[in-house]
């Protein structure tokens, strides 16, 4: 059945599809829009529950009513989530394990222990390192599988690590692109605690990728000197927004549309949206992998991400992560509430794409 075909026969206010994202008929055929779900959380070093999330947000999308005031039926892009990877769960599952054994031995200050002992724990950062390595080249492999078939894509985590391999297949597409970074940390440390593919190090790493001319952060509040040496010293290369920053200027009268249009000014034409869902006032994502206080509200970005797309920037691609949705009482209003950031950034960069039209 054709896209036109599946538009006609389906009715958006009707329940919708069992499994599908936002209950939506499409399939990977049909869809302009693919979803990469990753479900890994090797590194994250305060509270997990993040691998989860692409099945918890998937199953909570199915409350997202389809209607957008601000776009034209926006449902009509045709939006599908691809299978759950197990493999790559199962594998992270015992990878955390490890993982969380070597933080502790480290937050203990590495006493001493039995020469075999210290050398196991010595040895997990490599082996993290190399299983992460496969996972970011599954990513940047996949993405580029269906890339090269014209579709969009982008990503559901998973930690904020997931992402490196997609921002890796879209350097081979664009020459130049910036990354709108809206985020509580900076993301900027160096292998830390010795992972190279930290969620910590997310940012770190997209700036080894020559053709991300500009990482711009948003509402950072949470960073250390070397990040912050590390902002300083990057000739413009990376501009930030810390969130106390913001906030002082709005409270001397800046309206956050002004700040919004000075943020965009220092975006490329391209850009990439890495949302990592801890950016938001902690009311919305309790149970986040490391919530900090501040942040902004949810209609605050999405007026910013329609701000982007009112001045012509493409948005090339986005992630959403961190959204934590493993085995806490109530967990399911971080996954309502990552479904309908979900089906924003879904519309808008359908909307950047000339693929959807504003509502008149």
């Amino acid at each position: 059945m054709s896209k036109e075909e599946i538009i006609r026969n389906f009715n958006p206010n009707d329940v919708g599809s069992s499994g599908k994202l936002f209950g939506l008929p499409f399939d990977e055929n049909s869809a302009e829009l693919i979803i990469m779900p990753v479900p890994w959380e090797v590194t994250v070093s305060y509270s997990a529950g993040t691998a989860i999330a692409p099945e918890e947000i998937l199953y909570a999308s199915a409350q997202v009513d389809l209607y957008d005031a601000d776009i034209e039926n926006a449902w009509h892009l045709g939006v599908t989530m691809l299978p759950f990877p197990d493999k790559w769960f199962e594998l992270n599952e015992t990878l955390r394990e490890e993982a969380e054994t070597y933080i502790e031995w480290l937050e203990d200050e590495m006493p001493e222990e039995a020469d075999r002992e210290i050398t196991y724990l010595r040895e997990i950062p490599e082996v993290v390192n190399k299983e992460a390595l496969k996972l970011n080249n599954w990513v940047k492999d996949t993405a580029l599988e269906w890339i090269n078939k014209g579709k969009m894509v982008a990503l559901l985590g998973g930690d904020h690590s997931t992402p490196l391999g997609l921002m890796q297949a879209l350097a081979t597409k664009y020459d130049n692109f910036g990354i709108l970074q809206i985020d509580a940390h900076a993301d900027l440390r160096d292998a830390y605690e010795g992972f190279e593919f930290s969620h910590a190090s997310i940012m770190f790493n997209a700036l080894k990728i020559p053709q991300i001319s500009k990482l711009v952060q948003v509402g950072i509040r949470d960073y250390c000197e070397a990040e912050a040496n590390l902002i300083k010293n990057s000739n413009g290369r990376v501009v930030t927004f810390f969130d106390q920053a913001i906030k002082e200027k709005q409270y001397e009268g800046a309206s956050w549309a002004n700040i919004c249009d000075e943020i965009i000014k220092q975006l490329p034409d391209h850009v990439y949206i890495s949302f990592d869902i801890d950016g938001l006032d902690p009311k919305l994502c309790p149970h986040t992998g490391t919530p900090v206080a501040g942040g902004f509200e949810f209609a605050e970005i999405v007026f910013l991400i329609k701000r982007v797309v009112a001045s012509g920037r493409k948005i090339i691609s986005f992630d959403l992560v961190e959204v934590a949705c493993g085995d806490v009482e109530n967990e399911e209003w971080d996954a309502n509430v990552g479904a309908r950031m979900l089906f924003k950034l879904c519309n808008w960069m359908g909307v950047s794409h000339g693929k959807l039209k504003l509502a008149k």
